[in-house]
């Protein structure tokens, strides 16, 4: 049984040997939510109007449109969800310039073309394409393409006001009054007007999108500072640490030699709960940082139950390897029911919850899964290899 034992000593190496990698640089790979590094929240309601009222189904399109714009803005692990029956709410994490988000994710963008009569030829309803570009003189473009149903009524519309004005409006504004000089049949043009190259880019932005079917109004912008943030990964860093110092300095008094393997492998579920939270490129926020700390105590507990079985068992006068054999045996279930438990409600919290609840389930499901492989099989093979030097003494 000597080639299981190299295994599993093989496999624990490995492991850490993996996180360790995945973990460091630790600031590259690790995303900060909204809670520790600043940023928008926002509640978006729409707003019944006598051309789009609001029912569930455009409630919905008006979210993916939302979600396609924020995915444009390239916005790390934004939140975006629909909140109630009229509302959907987006977090932005790290926004660097929330007011100009804000303006973007909440615009209709109804883009009209009309002639001298104000009547609207055609919409951005077929539209495929939008890129901001430069005209021959430098100065900021948005270049439009139509599919072939838009390209149609396009060409038909620059065909009956050839040496007319033909206004393109952005949500009621006119953003460009160009003269038709012949008809484009293509289904390509460009707008002009007096952009800059920020402006040109945020109106393609828009128009790729697509227009919101229904009016939205901004009921809430607050603002997350960083210097909350900041504070608040200070204090939840000071907490973990402090309560990490606490159990270890407790379990090398109280247990001696056998607590000084438990805080080792207490390191050891750290260092995993850190190396996969890094690979998966996860975002911590305040609460994924509870979920951290109240790790530490499920850990710490796993390894206390071991050693209190191994203690009765010792009291039965039985060898020492027999008693580690038999009181990591009595010690499985419990600890495998109570983590199970904590797990079923961990992913339900994932499953129902948004935003930081999510966070914190996350890091407090990936927490359990470590503390167990580090109770049931660090702990255990290090007080396998020393056992002949361990004093079974130290532990009653």
């Amino acid at each position: 049984m000597n080639w299981i034992k190299t295994l599993r000593i093989i496999i624990i190496v490995a492991v850490i040997f993996i996180a360790l990698i995945l973990a460091f640089p630790l600031n590259e790979k690790i995303r900060l939510g909204l809670d520790l590094q600043g940023g928008s929240h926002i509640i978006l309601e729409c707003v019944d109007t006598p051309n789009a009222p609001v029912d569930d189904d455009a409630v919905n399109r008006a979210l993916e449109i939302i979600r396609n714009r924020v995915d444009q803005l390239g916005v790390s692990e934004p939140v975006i969800q629909r909140e109630g029956a009229k509302r959907i709410l987006v977090q932005l994490p790290g926004v660097d310039d929330p007011e100009t988000a804000v303006e973007m994710i909440g615009k209709t963008a109804l883009l009209e073309f009309k002639n001298e009569e104000g009547e609207t030829l055609l919409t951005g309803a077929h539209l495929v394409n939008a890129q901001a570009s430069f005209d021959q003189f430098g100065r900021p473009i948005v270049l439009i393409e139509f599919d072939s149903v838009g390209a149609n009524e396009f060409g038909e519309a620059t065909r009956k006001n050839v040496g007319k004005i033909l206004a393109i409006t952005l949500d009621g504004e006119e953003i460009s009054a160009p003269v038709v000089q012949e008809p484009i049949l293509d289904g390509k043009a460009q707008i002009t007007g007096n952009f800059t190259v920020e402006s040109a880019q945020h109106l393609a932005l828009l128009l790729r999108s697509g227009a919101l079917p229904v009016k939205v109004e901004i009921l809430e912008n607050r603002t997350v500072g960083p210097t909350l943030g900041k504070d608040s990964i200070e204090k939840g860093i000071k907490a973990g640490l402090a309560g990490l110092v606490l159990i270890l300095i407790f379990m090398g008094v109280y247990y001696k030699s056998f607590g000084l393997i438990a805080d080792f492998a207490l390191v050891v579920c750290m260092l995993l709960i850190v190396g996969t939270l890094a690979g998966l490129k996860a975002t911590l926020t305040l609460p994924g940082i509870a979920g951290i700390v109240l790790t530490i105590g499920m850990a710490v507990d796993a390894n206390i139950l071991i050693f209190e079985r191994i203690k009765e068992e010792l009291r039965l006068e039985k060898t020492f390897r027999a008693s580690i054999d038999a009181g990591f045996n009595k010690a499985f279930r419990s600890i495998l029911d109570s983590n199970l438990t904590t797990l079923v409600a961990a992913f339900a919290l994932f499953y129902f919850g948004s935003g930081p609840i999510k966070g914190f389930a996350v890091t407090l499901s990936i927490g359990i899964l470590a503390s167990m492989f580090t109770a049931l099989i660090v702990t255990k093979i290090i007080l396998e290899l020393a056992a002949n030097r361990l004093s079974p003494k130290a532990l009653l």
